[in-house]
């Protein structure tokens, strides 16, 4: 137990110190919107970089529209999750579901469901940009 918590910690202060770098604005600056940096690598492809990260959702919480320098697959672990990209209709994501997120689409996702969402979103993007440019 004292382990798990260790590692807990050394997550949470990993995640504080690199957040600031990954993005100008981050999902996890919203009220009710949790993020866990869980990988970042270089990618074989010069320039680009993958990166995996865990977004919880409390209930009712919509993301701000935004966009990514880079494509986005977003998996669906727990809930239910809205989804609105640009120029299409909603579509309603549940655990088990994925959806793909072309380069620069500015987007949106909502907690439609009744209890948390969650969901791993891996995101193949150009290195040394910021991951999250909020819609103006």
């Amino acid at each position: 137990m004292k382990t798990l918590r260790m590692i807990a910690a050394a997550t949470l202060l990993a995640g504080t110190v690199l957040t600031p770098l990954l993005a100008q604005a981050e999902d996890a600056q919203l009220p009710g919107v949790g993020r866990t940096d869980l990988l970042r690598a270089d990618l074989s492809i010069s320039g680009r970089e993958v990166m995996q990260v865990l977004v919880e959702f409390a209930p009712g919480v919509m993301a701000p529209w935004h966009a990514h320098p880079g494509e986005e697959i977003a998996y669906v672990i727990e809930g239910q999750l809205e989804y609105t990209l640009q120029g299409k209709p909603p579509l309603t994501l549940n655990a088990g579901d994925t959806i793909f997120i072309p380069h620069g689409i500015s987007h949106t996702a909502k907690n439609v469901g009744s209890g948390k969402a969650v969901e791993l979103a891996t995101y193949v993007v150009e290195k040394g940009k910021p991951l999250v440019v909020l819609d103006e």
